[in-house]
């Protein structure tokens, strides 16, 4: 297929594109009407699965395999992150200095981490009930790890943060997100399908799988963020270029070694 044509197919296809774009806005409802037949309907499903969160409900129970699709998006872009920046030979990896922090600064953050931490818990496990959810509160628990960087300094988190098991922890939310869904075929229903008891109206054990999604969410973002961000961490705090010499300078002194003895050389 020569340039020419495949200018005609992208020519094409995006006038076929566009027209459709075009005849699905000149059925919307009218800005400002009274009509909103979708939202309508997710305020019904939402309220008949006892989600006082209509949000909530639309991600984790109507679109419930969309969202899977954004969190699996978040899981893949933190695993090409960390297989992209990880230490290669010519890196060296260096402890880094303590720095000196304002005590100003060091006291807002210390007393800033604690309530930042327990208001991310609750967001996640309040996200079925008021805004916020998963994916909201495991920004907030990540950033509230990192506030001990700002007000102490990098080898404190580094006491905190092991990345391998949050690179655990991300798999694991990643994995009990399929569960659910999987638990909903188990059942005789299809994937991610609504199946648990509905509970009480506005009390946390209600929305049925809702909850459950919304916490395996949490769990994958608030150790994704950590991992993304200590990927970045190390690059600026620990790695660094090796020296340009030190490859030849291993490379004589095993040339000097092999040429003094080799059978020695050879038997190491």
């Amino acid at each position: 297929m020569n340039i020419r044509t495949r200018r005609w197919v992208l020519g094409i296809g995006a006038i076929g594109l566009a027209s459709l774009f075009v005849a699905a806005f000149l059925r919307l409802p009218r800005f400002g009407g009274a009509l909103h037949p979708y939202g309508d309907r997710a305020t019904d499903a939402a309220l008949a699965r006892r989600t006082s969160n209509v949000v909530a409900s639309i991600n984790f129970d109507l679109r419930a395999f969309d969202t899977l699709g954004e969190e699996s998006i978040l899981f893949a872009a933190v695993l090409g992150t960390v297989v992209l920046l990880r230490q290669t030979r010519d890196e060296d990896r260096v402890p880094p200095r303590s720095a000196a922090v304002d005590p100003g600064v060091r006291r807002y953050a210390l007393i800033a981490l604690p309530i930042t931490l327990v208001v991310g818990l609750y967001v996640v496990a309040h996200g079925q009930l008021s805004p916020g959810g998963g994916f909201q509160g495991g920004v907030i628990v990540a950033t509230a790890v990192h506030l001990l960087y700002v007000g102490v300094d990098y080898r404190a988190l580094e006491r905190i943060r092991p990345v391998s098991l949050y690179a655990v922890g991300d798999a694991i939310g990643e994995a009990a997100y399929l569960l659910v869904g999987v638990a909903g075929l188990i059942g005789g229903t299809a994937f991610l399908a609504n199946l648990l008891p509905y509970g009480t109206f506005n009390t946390l054990a209600s929305g049925g799988t809702v909850p459950l999604l919304n916490l395996a969410v949490g769990i994958e973002v608030a150790c994704a963020v950590v991992v993304l961000v200590a990927c970045f961490l190390d690059q600026a705090v620990e790695i660094t270029e090796a020296p340009a010499n030190a490859g030849k300078s291993a490379g004589k002194s095993a040339g000097k070694n092999t040429d003094k003895n080799p059978g020695k050389a050879g038997a190491e």
